[in-house]
């Protein structure tokens, strides 16, 4: 294992996020507590408790995870991405670096990250509402695993994109639609039984389930289950990034 080389990678990534504070820490935090603002605190003074839980605390985990699910992807693509298009990456290729450390590098800094920013946004919540979490080592493995997937899913879309507007509609056009109809902001309970069996398709209601029942333990799916369908997604994008750099796709020429 050359673990110079993965700290290089890691640290250059992190080094390169760092750099740009304002867009990356302060801009996810601050939309993040807008959501607070509006929905936990004007809308949720509202409305009754879901599950025994205020709807202020009831929406922390689903916010988290709205978060976590846009900036694990984006981060990790762009990462990749630019020196892909800069052609930096062929002097990644052809040093003494396997795949694998190439991808701990990569994908470690952008999970690094959006734990970081989970765990700010965790901090900012307690100035809006009170809450408690039941099993913080369960969440901490909900966050690590859900980080660290889809900072691969943000690596499979950098190395096959082929152009920056590319690099969000993933992002833009799925990721952050299934978050917002994946429970994040209400319990599918409250939906109608169709509409139930529906939302039982979309992958998100597993994440933002499973995490949830690690703060309250409560959730509209079981935790076993959750955590089969995170490391299904998780084999799933390693398995792809493996046949990427077994046949080179979009990173040799």
């Amino acid at each position: 294992m050359n673990w110079y080389a993965i700290k290089a990678i890691y640290l250059s990534e992190l080094h390169r996020s760092w750099r740009t504070p304002l867009q990356s820490i302060a801009s996810p935090v601050l939309s993040t507590s807008l959501y607070f603002i509006v929905f936990g605190s004007a809308i949720g003074s509202a409305m009754t408790e879901i599950g025994g839980v205020s709807y202020g605390a009831f929406i922390i985990p689903g916010l988290i995870m709205l978060m976590v699910l846009t900036e694990s992807t984006s981060n990790a693509s762009f990462g990749i991405y630019m020196p892909k298009w800069s052609g930096a990456i062929y002097e990644v290729l052809s040093a003494p670096v396997s795949a694998f450390e190439i991808v701990v590098g990569y994908v470690g800094a952008a999970a690094t990250k959006s734990i970081i920013l989970a765990m700010l946004i965790l901090l900012t919540a307690k100035l809006f509402v009170d809450y408690s979490i039941l099993h913080p080592l369960w969440m901490m493995l909900f966050l690590v695993l859900t980080c660290v997937t889809f900072s691969m899913l943000g690596f499979i879309l950098g190395v096959v994109a082929d152009g920056f507007e590319k690099l969000q509609v993933i992002p833009l056009m799925v990721v952050t639609p299934l978050a917002f109809l994946g429970g994040t902001f209400y319990s599918i309970s409250m939906l109608p039984e169709f509409w139930q069996k529906v939302t039982l398709f979309n992958p998100v209601v597993y994440l933002v389930s499973g995490f949830r029942w690690s703060f309250y333990g409560t959730a509209d799916v079981s935790m076993t289950l959750s955590l089969v369908m995170i490391s299904a997604f998780l084999i799933m994008f390693m398995v792809f990034i493996w046949w990427i750099f077994k046949t080179g796709y979009k990173v040799k020429v």
